[in-house]
């Protein structure tokens, strides 16, 4: 503490340029903050047509052009001050916000961290003007000749915080975080043209449209048919929006969005509750489609509560939570034509069946699995066993003749933490004898000299094809099986990223796909060990198992492509194999460097011997 007689004070007063990087570390946290930012002042300028160009994902260019109202030269300096807004007059104001900004932060913020150039005309001025700002320090303001509206332009964004900028992750990451602000923004305003343009690709050509349009132009023509409209409203909140029917869902979040007053917010416990209305419909860990539009008075609500809006406060949570609930039940049971229990009548309501037990037979309009006919038999035995596991290998496995039996050991030293570890596993068997058993078509079951052995058919074809994946891909020679008639994708601006970022790496793993213009892509081959069927989906679900892996398991991208490769296309729990089947499996998954192991650690076998069969019985 300073004594009395100490004039000098231990509190400083912090200078503009640090206060504003400060600012600027809670509103500009990437490239896709300044996007929101600068997309929300063209939609509140009135604009209808909004055009994105970014570059090396927004590190180098951003660039935002509107034909909104634009800005007069006395506007234009003072929204780079800090706390300076068109949006807000008194304290009372606060509590009557329809705009989506309204702090008078964000272009201080933007400024103090990147090189920012604006030119902006209004309708009634004969000249616009240019002004530039660098790492907040003004360069240049000067009468030019421009377009009605404003444009924008962010350059090297984090030049001065070199830190920031380290942070950064990749430039796919950072391109679908700039393509979810978009996809915030193009759901909320339909009516609004949207373009983007990426690294000189065009990525967007949006037009004025529906809601349903919209979707399906940003996520996929196979959306339109899958949409299910709700709307209902009481004296205090109206819900509307869309729905997607349960078969359309993905293994991952990301699609799924919510608006107050058309502002996108989070909301922790609405997205559980929707979540939990489609358990009965979905498979566990699978995400649908919605875009809900909640419109409430903005005084119920307070957009006041994070420093980048993201998140909000209801004045009466519970009765927003319980209307959510109802409106997106009714709808959801509407389309699965779910009859309706009255609770006055004397019938019994009606039985919660899980998603197995609901839709073990499919479901209406439901395609049928691919991954469960990937492996379906011939009638040919020997060619069956190729086609189902490919060419079988006997590295690492003894083979002895012995009175025309065929007796193989596989000796390898299993790595666990159980009770077997550093015990050197002896499975020897013989053939030609009734060895192998399925049990509820799940896992096998096999007689040894000293006991007798389980195996996981699921995971043990998993470790199968993992090593064999990334084997292929480290000798550079795939197995690519070449499509008769290569197949045409549309993807969401989001998985083309995805693609393209892992197109290297899926090449070396027999995937043969050409990137063609406007999110598509043709699928020329698929590697060998995926059956040729549907290849759109297998393509489509390996990317899906990726973006879960991406966020869970600690594995290289390499590691995670061969994983999702792997549980695609992997037998499944469930499908009843021939003895020769069993047969190769089991001897593929011997000759693996890691036989008891799947890629994620788990068991594929165990054994027990002929003590530890007795002693369970005593």
């Amino acid at each position: 503490m300073a004594t009395s007689g100490d004039h000098s004070s231990l509190i400083k007063v912090l200078p503009p340029e640090v206060s504003n990087k400060i600012a600027a570390g809670e509103v500009v946290q990437r490239p896709a903050s300044v996007v929101k930012e600068l997309l929300d002042n063209a939609i509140d300028a009135g604009a209808d047509h909004i055009s994105l160009v970014i570059q090396d994902s927004g590190r180098t260019l951003i660039q935002v052009r509107d034909n909104g109202c634009g800005m007069s030269e006395k506007d234009i300096a003072l929204c780079f001050l800090r706390h300076a807004t068109s949006k807000l007059s008194t304290v009372n104001d606060l509590q009557n916000i329809r705009t989506l900004g309204f702090r008078g932060e964000a272009m201080a913020s933007i400024a103090s961290v990147a090189q920012v150039s604006v030119a902006t005309k209004r309708v009634e001025d004969e000249s616009g003007i240019e002004y530039e700002i660098r790492g907040g320090e003004e360069i240049d303001l000067i009468p030019a000749a421009s377009d009605n509206g404003t444009t924008v332009i962010v350059r090297n964004l984090f030049y001065n915080v070199p830190a920031r900028r380290a942070f950064l992750k990749t430039d796919a990451t950072e391109l679908r975080h700039i393509l979810l602000a978009l996809h915030q923004a193009a759901i909320a305003w339909p009516e609004i043209a949207f373009d983007l343009d990426a690294d000189g690709e065009i990525i967007y050509r949006l037009k004025p449209d529906n809601l349903e349009s919209r979707i399906a132009d940003l996520f996929g023509k196979s959306y339109k048919a899958s949409l299910i409209p709700l709307a209902e409203s009481t004296s205090m909140v109206r819900i509307q929006g869309l729905l997607s029917d349960p078969q359309l869902t993905k293994k991952t979040r990301g699609e799924q969005f919510l608006f107050i007053n058309k502002r996108p917010f989070f909301h922790r416990h609405l997205n559980y509750i929707i979540q939990e209305i489609y358990r009965d419909w979905v498979q566990p860990n699978a995400y649908p489609f919605y875009a809900l539009f909640y419109e409430v008075d903005p005084e119920a609500v307070d957009v006041n509560v994070h420093p980048t809006k993201q998140e909000i406060k209801f004045e009466d949570e519970r009765t927003i939570s319980t209307f959510t609930r109802s409106v997106v039940k009714k709808a959801l049971n509407d389309r699965m034509r779910v009859p309706v229990w009255n609770p006055g009548e004397d019938d019994a309501p009606p039985a919660r069946h899980s998603f197995q037990e609901r839709f073990k037979g499919g479901f209406r309009g439901m395609p049928h699995d691919t991954t469960s006919r990937l492996y379906e038999t011939g009638h040919h035995p020997r060619a069956n066993v190729e086609g189902t596991f490919g060419k079988v290998s006997h590295k690492g496995i003894n083979s002895e003749k012995n009175d025309g039996h065929i007796s193989r050991k596989h000796e390898v030293y299993e790595q666990s933490t159980g009770e077997t570890a550093g015990v050197s596993q002896n499975i020897d068997y013989h053939s030609r004898e009734n060895r192998f058993s399925q049990i509820h078509n799940q896992f096998i079951m096999s007689q040894t000299r000293n006991g007798m052995f389980i195996m996981d058919q699921h995971a043990a074809h998993k470790r199968i094809i993992y090593e064999k994946v990334l084997t292929e891909a480290e000798s550079g020679l795939p197995s690519t099986q070449q499509l008769l008639f290569p197949k045409t994708i549309n993807f969401s601006a989001t998985d083309f990223t995805l693609l393209k970022e892992l197109k290297p790496i899926i090449t070396r793993m027999g995937f043969n796909v050409q990137i063609l213009s406007g999110n598509s892509a043709m699928i020329l081959g698929v590697p060998s060990d995926i059956r040729l069927e549907n290849e759109q989906h297998v393509l489509e679900s390996i990317m899906e198992q990726y973006k879960v892996m991406s966020k869970s398991i600690s594995l290289n991208e390499k590691e995670r492509v061969a994983l999702a490769i792997a549980i695609k296309a992997a037998i499944p729990r469930g499908k009843k194999l021939s003895e020769l089947e069993m047969e190769t499996l089991v001897d593929q998954l011997f000759a693996c460097e890691n036989p008891f192991h799947d890629p994620l650690g788990k068991r594929t076998v165990r054994s027990l011997t002929v003590e530890e069969l007795h002693a369970m019985f005593r």
